[in-house]
């Protein structure tokens, strides 16, 4: 009778550890993202992403654990710690702004958790080592401006930006490379996001008579300024970041916004690649299942960063599940060295090549000049 008995709990407690096995293989995701405050217009668009993911990668269903920031580093970084000590995420992705992405960073780094940030933060020297970018470097897109500039007689502009993270990297990036091209930055005018009028800002910009003015501003907030310095009178280019390529920027800008220049990740118009680039059916197939769901016209930078953190776990997770099951420390290390070496991942945006020095992965050849033609966008010459 004993012998039964032992018998019928061990076949009971095998029964329990099998029915709760799956459970541990769940790759739990925590998204923290700007979905309230002056940075929502990033936000919001980036959580719409998600909504085109499938329900499991390498046959593990997911499980989304959604927090918002407020915009506010500070709960940004709250949020990351909740999420990796209480939730025990397997990652977590986000924040859509670059100085929330940063207080994260330093949590991701501490609980030895990936970070996939959907906003271009850097950090100090030897810092963010478990922080792993989804949009291009300001580097890159700096890159596509100065060359435009270059390339269209630009000899002078003036920069009005936020006095922010996202604001500094931008100007430290123009100005070593539009001192390389020969290329003055005749005034570096600062605001903040929340600011409700650049007027005094605009007018210095004005005043400085340069050949175009360059606009470091981000979603439906990138309108404001730059309808300010087309209705104070200026008839030079006017250049918008890639935080601006969104349907926002049009709608709210109207004729204002009618020729100027916006530099962009791939996904914004992938029928301006050739047939034969790597990304882009990625970025078709993305930009009709989006627009399908959303709308005509509704694609955007922001939330083909949400569908390409998919279609590079989709590489990542099974050569980490080689290694260890979800829900595990080792699991978390193993993904951390699997996009470190698993070599170059197609997305929406160009080719991410992740190394062990190189968390950005994107090469210059991830951004392209967009121009605003009869309230749409279209590629600029």
């Amino acid at each position: 009778m004993k012998r039964m008995l032992k018998g019928t709990l061990l076949a009971t407690a095998l029964g329990m550890a099998l029915a709760t096995g799956p459970a541990l293989a769940d790759i739990k995701i925590g998204v923290v993202l700007s979905l309230t405050g002056p940075a929502s217009g990033l936000g919001i668009p980036v959580n719409t992403g998600f909504a085109l993911w499938p329900d499991n990668i390498a046959g593990e269903k997911i499980t989304f654990i959604t927090l918002d920031d407020g915009s506010d580093p500070a709960r940004a970084q709250k949020n990351a710690e909740k999420l990796i000590t209480e939730d025990k995420v397997d990652l977590i992705i986000g924040s859509s702004t670059t100085t929330p992405a940063i207080a994260m960073g330093e949590v991701a780094a501490a609980g030895k958790t990936v970070q996939l940030a959907a906003a271009p933060a850097e950090f100090p020297e030897g810092k963010g080592s478990w922080t792993f970018r989804l949009p291009q470097s300001t580097s890159v897109m700096a890159g596509g401006v100065i060359e435009h500039m270059k390339a269209n007689g630009v000899k002078s502009f003036a920069f009005i930006g936020y006095n922010d993270a996202y604001g500094d990297l931008w100007l430290r990036d123009l100005s070593r490379l539009a001192e390389q091209a020969g290329i003055k930055i005749t005034t570096a005018e600062r605001y903040a996001r929340a600011d409700t009028s650049v007027t005094a800002q605009a007018l210095k910009a004005i005043g400085t008579k340069p050949d175009a003015i360059l606009i470091v501003a981000s979603g439906s907030g990138a309108a404001m300024p730059h309808t300010t310095v087309v209705d104070r009178g200026f008839k030079g280019k006017v250049y918008q970041t890639h935080s601006a390529a969104s349907r926002d920027l049009i709608r709210l800008g109207g004729k204002a916004v009618e020729g100027s220049f916006v530099v962009s990740g791939l996904a914004v118009l992938p029928e301006g690649l050739p047939a034969d680039h790597p990304s882009k059916k990625l970025a078709t197939d993305f930009v009709n299942a989006y627009e399908a769901k959303n709308g005509p016209g509704t694609r955007n930078q922001f939330a083909a960063h949400a569908y390409d953190a998919y279609l590079v776990l989709d590489k990542v997770v099974p050569v980490a599940m080689k290694t260890a099951k979800p829900g595990t420390p080792e699991f978390r290390t193993a993904l951390k060295d699997a996009l470190e070496n698993y070599g170059s991942i197609p997305v929406t945006q160009g080719v991410l090549t992740y190394t062990k020095d190189d968390h950005f992965g994107f090469d210059d050849k991830a951004q392209m000049m967009l121009t605003i033609k009869d309230g749409a966008y279209a590629a600029a010459k």
